[in-house]
């Protein structure tokens, strides 16, 4: 093994630090950081399972030019060229890029910088219009800048931790850990969780408030009134530093509470812990911004916090976690439509003169360009007619994603950049560039309380692989820009970056980094987490922001914005489902990289719909059947998970399954392309839609050693640890169950044993290849009940006893995974404590060790005792 490497996780926007230790064959040891400031030494599951997603199989290695293998000069020339001739004929708005918050901050740098001042266009946006637009908008009404205010250390410190709008337990699990751990130590600390879905999250929480989907204005525009009602308010603080505090008081006190659909004693409980508790901490996340109001929701959040003062001090503020690992470099450097770098203005000609005289940039856009959605509008309808999409995958995740497909296939030319070739979007393009990832490319990261982090090189690149920064200055050169992209290195672009900061901050700006532009080689090289701002010598360094209650407007004192609760539309009676969107514990995105991992597909290995058990009665659903959700936009197919975590009426799923590794479960087909007003942030959590039961004429699940490509109308694959599964559904019962198994697995003259009852709709395949199971199939007339598990480790072992299904009864069969990091299933599980009589997560740890890495699985050990008739002790 060799030494340890200091990096940051590629995930969320938590930004925890990682040690990775290559082993010399391709291979990686990751483990937490103890000294980094994000998560001091603690991973979730995701990031304790990097080293098992970095080999190389399915990379892309050269670039490809429709769909062949072409040399780096042919490719990139195509590029400039096609985007060259694009702007000559149509102009600099007929070309876009589409970037993404997984970037490095030098690379959005110098896309950003290519777009705006060398190609005189702003048709630049980032996936992050997806997650964070909205509170980009709040916190320039509110502060003048997008500035997040506190810092990590105020969740621990606060008395009072309001979370909304966040499953922070699985989106974000380590920041979840630490607020944990610090109500374990102090738990006279109480906990809030706002969210109309019972999550793991809810664990630690003293009061759940289910509130009424989109209702959040209304809650909060609720406390804000009482808090000025009930005497509470921070006069002296309203007067000296904030403005338009009446208006808003008088919007938010016609808003009808009631429509949270919350009791008047839950009302008055919460009430009673704001207004007692200083101390408070309101931490919120994509429930409150993928909305079509979701800038109001922002700032009906930071108006309570302006009302009582709670902002700048240690423990108390609204506080904003962000859903990519660089979201924060993107908005840091202005790779979004509407923005300057460094937090300036577009539509401020000062700002525009600044940062073009910076540059030496032959020119500058003085308006907007198009945000995510209406940029793929203008795709559709031929206004913009060159797309480069940089690592992100579209095709997934816009809504109305379907679309989206269409639009980008029928775009005359477009370039993706990326690590695989195999994406929805990636096969769509005319060009697909291989870009490093992680633990191959160089440069920083900033996390969601402003922690300026290293993203290291500790791999080679494979094959021809080449950084996104250095591609971009090679189009950018190819193009005829010749001065402004003569990089070397990152570190030489990260100093200019942090060079024109300085520029910013004298324009009154609060992003400010200038004391890192000196930065030798050597020093960027070591670079340790450093929060910012860190101004030039003597200025000031980072930790919270308006302590001194001076903000960012022209009058330096912070707005109270007026917010009114929208009237809710009704689903209507051919739509009588809401249809909620998010993320699982163990998979981020559209899965490119945590697909890789089999044991991170074990906790959910199947794209599925939670339904509540009312609902699932009237619609004649059970666990595990199929289910056909609809609406205008499109169609898909998911599990159903009976479940009370969702209301009556409402339904739940999940983002991240693609076209890659599923036929109908793009479940961003369903969400219309409804955006807010102030920050074009697409609402994805309040798609209406109808629900019925998809029956199949049979059912089947398969196990192969090698990776499968279904042709029946539903099928989800995942990797397991020594192969693939899938499972299989359709309309259409095959007339040969032998010759299907072949057609699916695929292997040259297997030995095959089966067990085949055609009247009951029933078949057990197993192929053998010297002694060894290379594959397994199973049918029947309803969804197949096997164990997985069980199946699963029959791959490339002998295989004599799999077609039994599931183990004999000497055997306790593990179930469904709960703990990733040590591989327990719930049957596992609920065996222990009931002939353990366990009592306690702890208990459950010192069994099983499961809970006792990362800890993302706590909050379902504590459900599964909760559930669990405990043995009364013995008098």
């Amino acid at each position: 093994m060799t030494k340890s490497i200091c990096t940051t996780c590629p995930y969320c926007g938590t930004g925890c630090g990682v040690l990775a230790t290559p082993d010399g064959a391709g291979g990686l040891a990751v483990k937490g950081d103890p000294d980094h400031p994000a998560n001091f030494g603690r991973l979730c599951s995701k990031g304790s399972a990097l080293g098992e997603t970095v080999d190389l199989a399915g990379r892309l290695h050269t670039p490809q030019i429709n769909k062949r293998a072409a040399e780096w000069d042919e490719a990139l020339g195509l590029v400039a060229n096609r985007f060259r001739d694009t702007i000559e004929k149509h102009g600099p708005d007929s070309v876009a890029f589409y970037v993404s918050g997984q970037l490095l901050t030098e690379d959005y740098y110098v896309a950003n910088k290519l777009m705006k001042g060398y190609i005189g266009s702003a048709n630049i946006d980032t996936n992050s219009r997806l997650c964070m637009a909205s509170t980009v908008a709040g916190h320039k009404r509110a502060f003048g800048t997008d500035t997040v205010p506190g810092t990590y250390e105020d969740l621990e410190l606060a008395d009072l931790v309001i979370i909304t709008g966040s499953n922070l337990a699985w989106c974000h699990p380590v920041l979840y850990q630490r607020i944990a751990a610090a109500k374990a130590e102090r738990p006279a600390m109480k906990v809030v969780v706002i969210d109309p879905r019972q999550t793991a999250t809810c664990d630690i929480a003293d009061m759940h408030l289910a509130i009424e989907p989109g209702t959040d204005v209304a809650l909060f525009n609720h406390l804000f009134t009482q808090t000025y009602a009930q005497g509470a308010s921070d006069a002296d603080f309203i007067a000296s530093h904030t403005a338009g505090f009446t208006e808003a008081l008088d919007a938010a006190s016609a808003t009808d509470i009631s429509l949270t659909g919350l009791s008047t004693n839950q009302l008055a409980t919460f009430l009673k812990l704001w207004l007692r508790t200083e101390k408070t901490v309101t931490v919120f996340s994509q429930g409150i911004n993928q909305s079509d109001h979701g800038t109001e929701k922002v700032n009906a959040i930071i108006n309570c916090h302006l009302a009582t003062g709670r902002i700048g001090k240690p423990g108390s503020g609204p506080f904003s976690v962000t859903g990519q690992p660089n979201a924060m470099g993107g908005r840091e450097v202005g790779g979004l439509a509407n923005m300057l770098a460094c937090h300036l203005d577009l539509d401020n000609q000062t700002h525009r003169d600044t940062v073009q005289k910076f540059w030496q940039s032959p020119t500058m856009p003085t308006q907007q360009g198009l945000k995510a959605v209406d940029m793929f509008d203008a795709i559709e309808t031929g206004q913009i007619k060159a797309l480069w999409v940089m690592c992100t995958n579209p095709a997934v995740s816009m809504p109305n994603a379907s679309k989206v497909r269409a639009a980008i296939a029928n775009c005359d030319f477009v370039v993706v950049s990326d690590m695989f070739a195999s994406t929805d979007t990636a096969k769509l393009a005319d060009v697909v560039l291989p870009a490093t990832g992680w633990g191959e490319k160089d440069g920083t990261v900033t996390n969601s309380d402003r922690t300026i982090s290293r993203q290291k090189a500790f791999l080679p690149p494979p094959g021809k692989a080449r950084h996104d920064w250095d591609i971009i200055c090679d189009v950018a050169r190819t193009m005829g820009f010749s001065t402004g992209f003569n990089y070397s290195s990152p570190a030489e672009i990260f100093r200019e970056h942090a060079e024109l900061s300085g520029h910013a901050a004298n324009l009154g700006k609060d992003f400010d980094i200038s004391g890192l532009a000196q930065l030798t080689d050597q020093a960027y090289e070591t670079l340790t987490p450093t929060k910012w701002p860190v101004a030039r010598q003597g200025g000031i360094k980072g930790s919270r922001f308006f302590a001194n209650g001076r903000f960012f407007t022209s009058e330096s004192r912070a707005n109270f914005v007026t917010v009114k609760q929208p009237v809710r539309s009704g689903k209507g009676d051919d739509r009588p489902f809401r249809l909620n969107t998010g993320r699982v514990r163990d998979h981020w995105h559209t899965m490119t990289r945590t697909v890789r991992a089999s044991r991170l597909n074990k906790h959910y290995g199947e794209p599925f719909l939670e339904i509540h058990p009312s609902d699932a009665e009237n619609f004649g659903i059970k666990d595990a059947d199929l289910i056909e959700i609809r609406n205008s936009f499109g169609v898909v197919i998911l599990r159903a998970l009976v479940t009370d975590r969702v209301h009556p009426g409402s339904v739940f799923a999940p983002i991240h399954w693609t076209g890659e590794v599923a036929s109908q479960s793009i479940v961003s087909d369903l969400v219309p392309p409804i955006v807010d007003p102030v920050s074009g942030q697409p609402d994805s959590k309040s798609a209406n839609v109808s629900l019925s039961k998809y029956c199949a004429k049979w059912y089947g699940y398969a196990v192969s050693v090698s990776n499968l490509t279904p042709t029946t109308k539903y099928w989800a694959k995942a990797k397991v640890d020594t192969g693939w599964q899938v499972e299989l559904a359709d309309d259409e019962i095959p007339n040969d169950w032998t010759e299907f198994a072949r057609n699916l697995f695929q292997v040259d003259d297997p030995t095959c044993t089966s067990v085949i009852d055609t009247p009951k709709g029933r078949a057990r395949i197993a192929f053998q290849k010297d002694n060894k199971l290379v594959g397994a199939l199973f049918v029947d007339q309803i969804p197949v009940q096997v164990s997985r598990s069980f199946v699963a480790a029959f791959l490339n072992q002998i295989g004599s006893h799999v077609l039994a299904g599931r183990p004999s009864a000497a055997h306790v069969d593990p179930g469904p995974t709960i703990c990733t990091c040590f591989n327990v299933g719930v049957n596992t599980i609920v065996s222990a404590v009931e002939q353990q009589n366990l009592i306690s997560v702890e208990q459950i740890g010192a069994a099983l060790s499961a809970g006792t890495n990362c800890g993302s699985c706590r909050p379902e050990l504590a459900a599964l005792l909760a559930e669990s008739p405990q043995k009364l002790a013995a008098e």
